[in-house]
């Protein structure tokens, strides 16, 4: 993924008001980024607990989605939709996004079960397990990457579609 500015993510929302997109607040440590090991960019709002961002490059161009996080947590531990790795140490919450157009305009959502911390790109990097000793670990890996990302960008296809 190209490195984002802050000003480029605010112009690339989509489905949020602009009174929304005015509170958005980035990390601290938003400028140490190395955005070059990412499919997508997700952070959580430190003043607003349960509203996160993420941002994903297609087209050449970036889409940033305003999430909103369930109050509640799951009852048991829960696979992320976009890295399913299994043996990941923080839990998968669901997020909730309004859809483009007149959907979102009526109210109509999208829900996904996403890392909390929205470290996927991290745990999709992870070696396979040693079971995979004598296959190409790196291939395997790599095809992690590339399932992880294809997901994401079903997931904001599904967002921005227009389609009843």
């Amino acid at each position: 993924m190209r490195t984002p500015t802050q000003k480029q993510i605010l112009s690339a929302f989509r489905g949020a008001t602009k009174s929304e997109i005015s509170k958005v607040t980035f990390p601290s440590d938003f400028a140490d980024i190395d955005f070059s090991r990412r499919e997508f960019y997700g952070w959580r709002d430190a003043k607003m607990p349960r509203r996160a961002y993420v941002v994903v490059e297609r087209d050449d161009e970036f889409v940033a989605l305003l999430l909103n996080r369930s109050e509640a947590k799951p009852r048991r531990r829960a696979m992320c939709s976009w890295c399913r790795d299994v043996d990941i140490t923080e839990d998968a919450l669901l997020y909730t996004v309004r859809r483009a157009g007149a959907r979102g305009r009526k109210g109509d959502t999208l829900g996904i079960l996403v890392c909390e911390d929205f470290n996927c790109p991290k745990h999709a990097r992870k070696l396979p397990p040693a079971y995979h000793k004598g296959t190409d670990v790196d291939a395997i890996r790599e095809q992690q990457v590339a399932d992880m990302e294809r997901r994401v960008q079903t997931f904001v296809s599904e967002v921005l579609s227009t389609q009843e």
